[in-house]
């Protein structure tokens, strides 16, 4: 019998302990794998259930930056990619976790809004040279917005009836200067069955108004 209620004794304590540790909340900290299938789940669970509470049509691309902070369970911090009548745009989503009680809330979700640029808004990494251009992955939302519009205003520049596809983004390194990105970028491009390059320089404003700055088209 004095084993039995050691033994509960022992159990009571450990379940006291890890209530304690899941009760104690600490800072956000960065999740190394924000394309993993769980923090990916998450992401479209959060677009899913704003979609439901707002009527709305959002439909989900990607987890670009994830971070997590142990609360009562855990609360994931998710910056998302999601399409909004065919445009992309960045949410933030606090998705609310506790797993032992299959428990799972979207405690917010809203539009990313941005009041001047930063290195750290395009994700920039310093490169060897150490100038104020900075290398920038191709895959970055501003860059895809940015080779949009340069593909567009090319082809508004034009005289071609044939239709510009951009194919790849070949090369991209940003500037940020104030209140402006400047964004140097190479295009890998498409017009009927001859494909082209441009090196092109696109600006963006605080306002989130892109402007073709320089284009010149580069041979293969």
């Amino acid at each position: 019998m004095s084993k039995a209620i050691g033994s509960s004794l022992l159990f009571l304590l450990v379940v006291a302990q890890l209530v304690v540790a899941m009760a104690m909340t600490g800072a956000p900290k960065d999740i190394p794998s924000e394309n993993s299938l769980e923090i990916s789940d998450l992401g479209r669970f959060a677009v899913e259930e704003h979609n439901k509470k707002e009527n709305a049509l959002l439909q989900f691309d990607k987890v670009v930056k994830a971070k997590e902070q142990v609360v009562a369970g855990t609360l994931y911090h998710l910056t998302i990619e999601a399409a909004d009548g065919g445009q992309k745009h960045l949410y933030e989503a606090k998705v609310w976790v506790k797993p032992w009680m299959n428990f799972k809330e979207l405690q917010e979700f809203k539009p990313v809004t941005v009041s001047a640029f930063t290195s750290s808004d395009l994700g920039v990494k310093q490169d060897q040279r150490g100038s104020g251009w900075r290398m920038v992955p191709a895959h970055d939302p501003i860059v895809k917005e940015a080779a949009d519009h340069a593909v567009k205003t090319i082809q508004q520049r034009s005289n071609s009836l044939a239709p510009y596809e951009l194919l790849e983004i070949l090369h991209v390194k940003a500037e940020i200067i104030e209140e402006l990105a400047k964004l140097d970028m190479l295009l890998k491009m498409k017009r009927g069955n001859k494909e082209e390059n441009f090196r092109v320089e696109v600006h963006k404003n605080v306002e989130g108004s892109y402007f073709l700055n320089h284009m010149q088209q580069e041979h293969p």
